[in-house]
Order: C-alpha cells, then sequence, then structure tokens
C-alpha cells in the first residue's frame, strides 16, 4: 500500500535543508568573536527578524512552512545557544549571563523590528 509524502513534510524538510546549509556557512565564515560565538548570535537575530517578518507578511500556510519551519528552524539554533552560553558560564560567568541576555534581547527586538517592517501599509 503506497501513501503520498504530505506536502507540508516536503517544504518543511526541503526548506531545513537549506537552513542547515546557511548555518554551517555562518559558522564557517563568521565563527567566534573573541569569546562569543558570533555566529550563533547573528543566525539567531537575523532569524528571529526574517521570522518576524514572514508572519506579518503572508498568511500562506506554504510559505509558512518553507521558510519559518523549514529555512529558518534549520538556520537558527536554540540548542547551540544553550550550549554555549553553558560553556560561557563555566569559563567567564558574566560573558555567559552577557550572551544569553544580549542573545534574546536583540532576538525579541529583531522579530519585533522585522514584524513591523512587514506589516502591509
Amino acid at each position: 500500500m503506497s501513501q503520498r509524502v504530505p506536502e507540508s513534510f516536503v517544504l518543511v524538510f526541503l526548506g531545513g535543508a537549506m537552513g542547515t546549509g546557511l548555518r554551517y556557512a555562518a559558522d564557517v565564515s563568521v565563527g567566534t568573536i573573541g569569546d562569543w560565538p558570533a555566529a550563533t548570535l547573528l543566525v539567531n537575530v537575523l532569524g528571529a527578524f526574517a521570522l518576524g517578518w514572514l508572519y506579518a507578511r503572508t498568511s500562506s500556510q506554504r510559505w509558512r512552512l518553507l521558510i519559518g519551519t523549514g529555512v529558518l528552524g534549520g538556520f537558527t539554533t536554540y540548542s547551540a545557544l544553550a550550549v554555549q552560553t553553558q560553556e560561557l558560564l563555566e569559563d567567564a560567568p558574566l560573558a555567559g549571563i552577557a550572551y544569553a541576555a544580549v542573545s534574546v534581547a536583540v532576538g525579541v527586538l529583531a522579530a519585533l523590528a522585522g514584524s513591523r517592517l512587514g506589516e502591509r501599509r
């Protein structure tokens, strides 16, 4: 018995493959700045901005699955943020706290900015 793969799965899968490739490219090209994992901060802030823009700009479930869940889900990374923050906390507690706070605060502001920019006027 043959079953079709749901379109939503294909969209998320293809988008995720693109996003993880972009994430790796950011890691290779940006890396760290001092002790700070700059690539992770950059992709998470860019991803938050793009997701805010996308959700304000379109209600298309296909685009949200492909770009939002797929590309941006693969591009951004909470797990790396958590592990890198933990590593910083062990070596330099103040740097770890600052990195976590900056990551969350700037990410929220980026999502808000993206949402505002994406609003149709």
